[in-house]
């Protein structure tokens, strides 16, 4: 007869200390990133006074949505929204063109100087933004882009990382097919479009994700760059709500959330590409 005792359930694996201990680090480690996201979005549900109620309350007592129906009224949201979709959308569609086509020069062709210039692009991956913003102010001030889609897009046009990125890509794409393409009587172009950018899918939609997500979430350069309100984008439209003496913080996490919202759906449809475009750039020197 079997057996009539509770069994036993084995995990098809086991896991050693070191294991357990760094799963253990690591989910300390998340949850100290969520944190800050999840007060944030809570925050936004409360009324003002509630927010600085003691002893801190992660969940409000009180729900509320005055913040996000306030919001639509008490600054021009919807432009701010706009103006930063026009921003981040046309830097990363102009970007990922641009980098892409440099990439492809450094990793298919071969001409003195290629390495001296992929060093360069190396340089200018390490200056911080802070180095070269004061010269890139002057540059777009002399040219009468202040204030202008294009004063903040031009400058962003292009990427040193996105270029490293992809050319550590495109390094991994076998080269046969270009010859096999140029046998048939490919142009070079016909190549780059046809060839090298479908395979590079997962590439192209992470660092589509970075250059969306840096200039979605950037608010030195429109600060500076832009000088009325119909001009400002999110970020810099946002720290209207951050007065002199009074902040309104409900109406601030309110308008945070509501500017998290794209870039979170944009992850969530390019988060299958993350690894793979990731292991994959590191495969080839």
């Amino acid at each position: 007869m079997e057996s009539t005792g509770v069994r036993h359930l084995s995990l098809p694996f086991k896991l050693s200390a070191l294991q357990v201990i760094l799963i253990l680090v690591l989910t300390v480690a998340a949850i100290v990133v969520v944190f800050p996201f999840v007060w944030m979005v809570f925050t936004s549900f409360k009324y003002e006074s509630d927010v600085f109620s003691w002893p801190p309350r992660l969940v409000p007592t009180q729900w509320t949505t005055d913040a996000y129906r306030n919001i639509w009224s008490q600054i021009p949201f919807e432009l701010f929204f706009r103006n930063s979709l026009i921003f981040a959308g046309g830097v990363t569609l102009i970007s990922l063109f641009l980098d892409s086509l440099a990439a492809y020069s450094f990793s298919r062709f071969d001409y003195p100087g290629r390495d001296a210039f992929f060093i360069l692009v190396l340089i200018a991956l390490m200056l911080p933004f802070q180095v070269t913003f004061i010269p890139l102010y002057i540059t777009v001030q002399k040219l009468g882009l202040l204030n202008t889609f294009g004063g903040l897009i031009i400058p962003r046009a292009t990427n040193a990382f996105g270029i490293f990125m992809l050319r550590q890509f495109f390094s991994g794409i076998p080269r046969e097919l270009d010859d096999a393409a140029r046998i048939d009587g490919a142009s070079e172009f016909y190549i780059y479009a046809r060839i090298i950018m479908p395979l590079s899918g997962p590439a192209l939609a992470t660092l589509g994700i970075f250059h969306f997500m840096y200039n979605w979430n950037d608010f030195l350069w429109p600060m500076l760059i832009t000088k009325t309100t119909e001009m400002r984008t999110l970020p810099a439209g946002l720290a209207l709500f951050m007065g002199e003496h009074v902040i309104d913080n409900a109406l601030l996490m309110a308008g945070a959330t509501l500017a998290l919202l794209p870039l979170f759906i944009a992850f969530l449809f390019a988060q299958k590409y993350f690894v793979q475009s990731i292991v994959m750039t590191g495969l080839k020197e």
